[in-house]
């Protein structure tokens, strides 16, 4: 298994941090990972493997990584998380978050938050969320549609 930096991004007093995680298998199999370090933990960002893994084994994904993904950090984890890098990593990579209507507006919520702080609001919902890029601007843009959040563009 190997851990390296992939990017770092400081903003203000946080540091949010990015680490590719390779994992070789005897049998050939490969599995490569996306992890985020923040300021409440871990997430896994994205996974891509050769074979592609079972729900069990993508369940146990957290666990194979967590070691080697401290130890890289320098310990910086889980004294960033404040001793709850384990928590994030021993279970699901994303937290919970409401579906429907609910969803859309608490992504509402953080989206103005952050704007209202001068932070970058896609970055805000992806932490809220522990979504990708991807999937938060379409969460963004659900939200957008339901009418939490002004038009992107104005009509004419």
């Amino acid at each position: 298994m190997s851990v390296w930096p992939a990017w770092e991004v400081r903003e203000h007093e946080s540091v949010t941090r990015w680490f590719s995680v390779r994992i070789d298998f005897a049998d050939g199999a490969r599995v490569e990972v996306l992890a985020v370090t923040a300021g409440e933990g871990v997430c896994i960002e994205d996974v891509r493997a050769q074979p592609p893994l079972s729900l069990d084994d993508l369940t146990a994904l957290a666990d194979w990584i967590e070691e080697p993904l401290v130890e890289a950090c320098g310990g910086d984890a889980a004294a960033q998380a404040g001793g709850a890098a384990a928590g994030p990593l021993s279970g699901r990579a994303r937290r919970a978050w409401p579906s429907g209507v609910e969803g859309r507006r608490l992504v509402a919520e953080e989206y103005r938050a952050a704007q209202q702080d001068g932070a970058d609001p896609v970055l805000a919902v992806m932490g809220a969320t522990g979504h990708s890029r991807r999937r938060s601007l379409r969460l963004i843009a659900g939200a957008r549609d339901e009418g939490f959040l002004t038009p992107r563009h104005v009509r004419r």
